[in-house]
């Protein structure tokens, strides 16, 4: 859930030649869809949790950066944050599910709005901010996210811990149940031994301060062994399973 780099569209032209709007402010549920990438208990190797990824049948918005990125532009996060809510938590609610949540929803108020499906979603709910959210938008974040979370039962998901420089006291200060580590920190964990220190660092840490760790972009065999060895809870990627609709199942290697 970063905050996405601007991309610049080559055939910008040719769409709008096409009569294909260049906003986000028009886009409509049927326009929305959502690929589900579980999240993986590392002990049991079932699944936890589905994260759901926005995808955009819009020509010139199917990369999901671009997509975000236009949103943000048009200052229409709140509104395109709601309509992949309703694409997304209509799935099977004994299923837990990872929601992404961009600063300029929180900001916008659209999430504290009564008729949000996230309040009427009975299944586990996992919100998941960016570790530069919490940083850049402390306040906004504690505030609306301990509303949402006494509202509905959610929980708290810091993402990409370990992306940037971390103010480590602002992020234990939103109280988060879990903590995604950034996939940096997962890429070559299993060659680098210094980097599994860290790791492991990290992970006691959490596991003091009451959050669970889960590990994204795992790719290989040795990356997951890697990872299990430093004592994380969770992982995603890959080599576990691919983002897809319907929810995919766990691919655990042998």
């Amino acid at each position: 859930m970063k905050r996405p780099q601007v991309w610049t569209l080559t055939d910008a032209d040719d769409l709008q030649s096409l009569g294909v709007e260049r906003t986000t402010r028009t886009l409509v549920a049927d326009e929305i869809g959502v690929h589900f990438q579980p999240i993986v208990d590392l002990q049991t190797r079932r699944t936890f949790a589905q994260e759901a990824l926005v995808r955009c049948r819009r020509p010139g918005f199917e990369r999901p950066d671009v997509l975000i990125a236009q949103a943000v532009t048009d200052q229409s996060m709140g509104f395109l944050g709601r309509l992949i809510r309703e694409v997304a938590l209509p799935v099977d609610e004994r299923q837990g599910v990872f929601v992404n949540l961009h600063p300029d929803e929180l900001e916008s108020r659209w999430l504290i709005r009564p008729d949000d499906p996230l309040n009427t979603y009975s299944g586990p709910l996992y919100l998941e901010i960016t570790e530069a959210a919490a940083m850049g938008y402390f306040e906004l974040c504690r505030d609306v996210l301990n509303e949402l979370c006494g509202r509905t039962g959610a929980q708290i998901v810091v993402d990409d811990l370990g992306a940037g420089y971390s103010n480590l006291k602002r992020i234990i200060d939103l109280k988060p149940s879990f903590v995604k580590l950034d996939r940096e920190l997962t890429r070559g964990l299993d060659v680098a031994p210094r980097q599994r220190i860290l790791v492991a660092n990290v992970v006691r840490l959490c596991v003091d301060l009451g959050a669970r760790v889960v590990a994204e972009g795992i790719e290989t065999r040795d990356e997951l062994s890697a990872v299990i060895d430093c004592g994380v809870h969770y992982g995603q990627g890959y080599l576990l399973a691919r983002p897809a609709f319907p929810p995919p199942a766990v691919s655990w290697p042998t």
